[in-house]
This record gives structure tokens, sequence and C-alpha cells, in this order.
């Protein structure tokens, strides 16, 4: 039996762990996660479109890359990114869901209602609109990535985080759904689900709250941006063909201990 590299060239095995000639959606992408993941996909030959609210700070990183500012919560404005998008790139073969809030961070009596709808239009309702805008894109070429960032809140619950937990089991929920939709028209749907990552979200929560929630996790550590970035990257290339409808655990160990 001929060896990988003897089948695809040395050429062709590494077209398999690049991005190169790819274009990708990231919503959220201007700071934290989202930027990591720009920043890798634009290492790896993407094109890059990031939706955020303020895209300014997107000057300091350098590639092939563009900003839309956009509220993910506003379907009029989802809209308009998408006309954007597509005068700019067309459908893009990678989508990575990534624009998110914390929301307060005290127990389910305390939580106004106002707060809870607002972490779950930012969180999950924003997946379920901007994945139904370039779903049929993505079917009618027959290829695409979907790449939802969820969180071990998701899978193991959030004390005193209830609203954050629902809306990130319901991405992992949503992305599962969706994955056997599409499983047949070449698009592959996975989540990644991260412990706490070291980002500006951190500044949404109190210090007992972020010291609680990294002593959780066996390594004992918060996560790095990058680290969550380097998973969503092998997830969108091409040699992560026989994957979907998965959770990618980026979380310390905390999922397996």
């Amino acid at each position: 039996m001929a060896s990988t590299i003897d089948e695809l060239g040395a050429d062709g095995l590494l077209d398999r762990y690049s991005l190169k000639g790819q274009t990708a959606v990231v919503t959220g992408g201007a700071k934290g996660i989202g930027a990591a993941i720009v920043r890798e996909f634009l290492s790896l030959g993407c094109r890059v479109i990031v939706w955020d609210m303020d895209v300014s700070t997107l000057e300091t990183i350098p590639g092939r890359l563009e900003g839309i500012r956009v509220d993910v919560t506003n379907q009029a404005a989802l809209e308009e990114a998408k006309v954007r998008t597509e005068e700019l790139i067309g459908t893009p073969d990678i989508l990575v869901n990534n624009a998110g809030i914390q929301g307060p961070t005290v127990p389910l009596e305390q939580y106004d209602l106002a707060s809870w709808n607002r972490v779950i239009a930012v969180n999950l309702t924003s997946v379920f609109s901007i994945c139904k805008l370039f779903v049929l894109g993505m079917r009618e070429r027959k290829s695409g990535r979907i790449i939802n960032i969820a969180s071990v809140a998701g899978i193991r619950g959030l004390t005193d985080g209830s609203a954050y937990g629902a809306s990130k089991a319901g991405v992992i929920g949503l992305s599962i759904g969706l994955s056997k939709e599409v499983v047949e028209d070449g698009i592959t749907v996975n989540c990644v689900a991260p412990a706490l990552i070291d980002t500006d979200l951190q500044l949404q929560m109190s210090a007992d709250f972020i010291k609680q929630s990294a002593q959780r996790i066996p390594m004992k550590r918060l996560g790095k941006a990058e680290e969550v970035a380097a998973t969503v990257a092998w997830i969108a290339m091409p040699a992560c063909s026989f994957t979907t409808g998965a959770v990618f655990d980026v979380a310390g160990g905390r999922l397996g201990l």
C-alpha cells in the first residue's frame, strides 16, 4: 500500500494541513479567542472576514483581512453583513461562530430576565441566525466547515452562570442537529468546548469566580486563546474530513477527570 506522501506528494500532503486559498467568516474576531483564530487562519493562508461590534483593532493584524461592523443580535445588520461578505468573498468556505458574552456571575434567583435574554441572544440565537444565512450557499456548493465555539459550561453546567451554561449547551445541541442535516452535502459542523480562557472576557467576572474556575481545571491554569485557535484551525483543515457533530475538548482535562 502506498504511503500518504507517495499518494499525494509532499505538496499535496502540506495542502491537507493548510487553509491556503480558502475564505472564512469569524464572528467576534476582533479580540480574545476570536482574534487568535483570525491570526491562526491568516498564518495558514486563509482570507478572513471579521464580524464584530468594533473592528478598529483589526488594523494591528497583518494579512488578507477585512472587518465588518455588525451586532450579531440584529437581524437586519446580519443580512447587510452577509451581502457585504458575499461581495468580498462569496459564500465563505469556513464559518466560525465565536461571538459571545459571559453575562452576570450570580445565583439564578438573582439573575434578571433582561440579562438572561441578552446572553441567549448573543451566544445562541446569533449562531442559529448566522448558520442560517450561509448554510444554503454551502449546500449548493457541496462543501463547507462550520465551527461553533461552545464551552465546557455547556456540558457540565456553570454555578452562578446559568444563562451562559444554558446558551452554550444550546450551541452544542444546535451544532449536532445541524451536522445531521447537512452531512450529505459535504459540510461538517463541529463545536469547540473550552474551559475558562485567559482573555478580556474575564473583565465580566469576579476575581473569586475566576479563581474557583481555574481550580476546577486539572491542569490548574487558564487556557490560552492560541490553544483554542489551534484546535479550530485543525477542524477547518482539509485533513479533518471525517469528523462532524463532534465537541472538541480544549479544557485542560476538565471534561475527562
